[in-house]
């Protein structure tokens, strides 16, 4: 999969206080993993980066191998928003 980077902070941004956290935990990872993938430069030893970025517009182009954590943090914004609907429709 290929992503900007921009648009991968983009998508950290959006997340809920603490989900990195409940990220790391749902996936077994390290928080600092989940950090990392999103554009953090901490280095872990043994840890293969999970990305690879090319330079480019807004920040490069991203290629991403697994997108475990992606989809994690996409469901979580998802129900956030489903969330905020509902509470705004009573």
């Amino acid at each position: 999969m290929n992503i900007s980077f921009k648009d991968l902070r983009d998508i950290k941004h959006k997340l809920p206080t603490g989900s990195v956290s409940k990220i790391a935990s749902e996936l077994n990872l390290k928080e600092q993993t989940v950090r990392n993938f999103f554009g953090a430069k901490k280095f872990e030893e043994g840890k293969v980066a999970q990305w690879h970025l090319q330079p480019g517009p807004d920040g490069g182009i991203m290629t991403i191998n697994d997108t475990t954590i992606l989809d994690v943090a996409n469901r979580m914004i998802q129900e956030k928003y489903n969330t905020i609907e509902m509470n705004n429709s009573n």
